[in-house]
């Protein structure tokens, strides 16, 4: 009796095993087919945008090492107009960092969150580079619903914003929240 009952357990775990890794490959199958497809629409946003805020040159997302999506890596590759095609970490500081805004904004597009902290992103950026970050930023506010919270240093963002917040010290040892609202600024300027 004692066997037999070992027996029926035994097939119950094998067909439980059997079962889950049914499941397993099933979630896997629809894994796989989740990210490639969320891959292909984050690929082709990130090269539109890559060539708008380069105004040129050519980006693509590789996956690498591992033919199985899900094992796979990822591989950054661009150039801006007049270079050759690399991967992004043969580029400049600054490249790197619109190159990186440029994923971060096509990911964005693909699926919104309602918020997104940049922080110093435009630390290594020239003023040139500075301006187009700020009109692709502009165009991602516009084109989602995704506040975006820049913390910078550079007055040339700052001047691009809709609301400045900053800690001011009017006595030492005492900080200030300060809030600016750039647009009611400039009414009671004119």
């Amino acid at each position: 009796d004692r066997l037999q009952t070992m027996k029926v357990e035994r097939s119950d775990l094998t067909q439980a095993i059997a079962r889950l890794r049914d499941g397993i490959d099933e979630l896997n199958a629809e894994g796989r087919e989740r990210l490639v497809a969320a891959f292909d629409v984050i690929n082709d946003n990130f090269k539109a945008l890559f060539e708008a805020l380069f105004d040129g040159g050519q980006a693509e997302l590789k996956l690498v090492e591992s033919d199985d999506p899900l094992e796979a890596g990822l591989e950054i590759y661009a150039c801006p107009p007049g270079k050759r095609l690399s991967v992004m970490s043969l580029m400049s500081g600054g490249e790197q960092a619109l190159t990186a805004a440029a994923l971060i904004f096509a990911v964005f597009l693909a699926n919104p969150a309602p918020v997104c902290v940049l922080d110093e992103v435009d630390a290594p950026l020239d003023d040139a580079n500075v301006d187009r970050f700020c009109r692709m930023l502009n165009e991602m506010r516009n084109r989602t619903d995704t506040r975006f919270i820049v913390i910078t240093h550079n007055p040339v963002t700052m001047s691009r914003m809709d609301r400045l917040y900053g800690v001011t010290m009017p006595e030492r040892g005492v900080s200030q929240l300060v809030s600016v609202d750039l647009k009611q600024a400039e009414q009671i300027v004119a």
